[in-house]
């Protein structure tokens, strides 16, 4: 979390029932949120679901439908891109190949009239704070790819924007660059305090990076919250599944005098009648019971009790620190286990019956 965003932070902006139609297609409905000074916020979402569209009209670059967007409390609605202050990082960085680095880095500051030897050292400024100092005089095509994001990240925060801008960040880095440099913006943005709003498709670049997400789905806001919150409370089962890895049972309730239950062909969950979300199913018929890998343990076949199901190895896979387990259950579902008991799973193979357990506590119940 990062360390200059505290509860009280004051609004750095606020998107109010934004909306925008492109004839009779909603590429987003009726969107509101806050973010928070110094906050990381990631906008996270499947293709068309709304977030590079939010991203388009907060920058200024598309025009809602409807709706308002407020910039340090000011009705930015109208205004053009260019008297926004926001600073923005493309997908494909738009460095200019005839500019030195110190040059591309100090253009924002050129447009404004800051004067010559001022961009120069506010240019060198931010090279150092992004490790690029001895680059100053070298051109975009001498960089390698991460060096050059560092340049172009580097020239969205010269000039102090209100907010910046991250379109896909990490898309044209392969893969082990882009875990590496996930931390290095990270840090960086954290270290000038700046107020981040950030696009992808990666839930894991988003769960790294954010202080907060923001889920869409077909052009709506369907959850926002913590990494944390977003992956223990998920309010949907399109959350669920999109955050992390997710098992989704669905069941039929069954109102008991201690209790409800919700179970399937082979499986089952108890809740005490003093459970929240217990007390939430008692006016449905059906339910979906999220189950998180690592949370499901595997036991003996025909282990008695309650928050328990049973099924067969499909597949067996070892992932040196753990096992994971593909088992089938009676209606033909499958389940998905982690399990960091090597010893316990050593001795199981595919095509035995297992039995598996799991608390109370460690699932979501998301009511029909």
């Amino acid at each position: 979390m990062n360390a200059v965003l505290q509860n009280n932070a004051a609004t750095a902006m606020t998107l109010e029932g934004v909306s925008k139609l492109y004839g009779p297609v909603k590429a987003l409905d009726n969107v509101s949120f806050e973010l928070r000074k110094g906050e990381f916020l990631t906008m996270l979402g499947p293709s068309g679901s709304g977030k590079t569209t939010s991203l388009r009209a907060i920058a200024g670059f598309i025009q809602p439908t409807a709706g308002r967007l407020l910039i340090d409390g000011r009705d930015m609605t109208g205004v053009p891109p260019q008297k926004r202050n926001i600073g923005m990082m493309f997908q494909d960085y738009a460095l200019f190949p005839h500019m030195t680095v110190l040059e591309n880095i100090g253009y924002p500051l050129e447009t404004r009239g800051i004067k010559r030897a001022e961009r120069e050292k506010r240019g060198m400024e931010m090279l150092e704070i992004v490790g690029l100092a001895h680059c100053a005089t070298r051109y975009p095509k001498e960089m390698s790819g991460g060096q050059q994001q560092r340049v172009a990240l580097a020239r969205a925060l010269v000039f102090k924007p209100d907010i910046v801008l991250l379109d896909e960040p990490m898309a044209a880095l392969d893969k082990k660059l882009r875990g590496q440099m996930q931390i290095e913006i990270m840090h960086i943005t954290r270290q000038v305090g700046a107020t981040v709003v950030s696009v992808t498709h990666d839930q894991e670049e988003a769960l790294v990076m954010s202080d907060r997400i923001a889920i869409f789905k077909d052009g709506r806001l369907e959850q926002i919250g913590s990494p944390h919150e977003l992956y223990q409370q998920p309010r949907s089962e399109f959350v669920a599944d999109f955050i992390g890895e997710a098992n989704l049972l669905h069941g039929k309730t069954r109102v008991m005098p201690d209790g409800v239950v919700v179970e399937g062909d082979g499986w089952n969950v108890s809740l005490p009648k003093d459970d929240p979300q217990g007390q939430a199913l008692t006016a449905t018929n059906t339910a979906c019971v999220v189950l998180r890998p690592e949370r499901i343990r595997a036991v003996a076949a025909g282990s008695p009790g309650g928050n328990a199901g049973e099924g067969v190895i499909e597949d067996k896979i070892y992932l040196g620190v753990e096992y994971r387990l593909v088992v089938r259950m009676n209606d033909g579902g499958k389940v998905n286990i982690r399990s960091r008991d090597v010893a316990a799973i050593a001795g199981m193979k595919a095509g035995d019956r297992i039995g598996m357990a799991w608390a109370p506590e460690d699932i979501v119940i998301i009511g029909a």
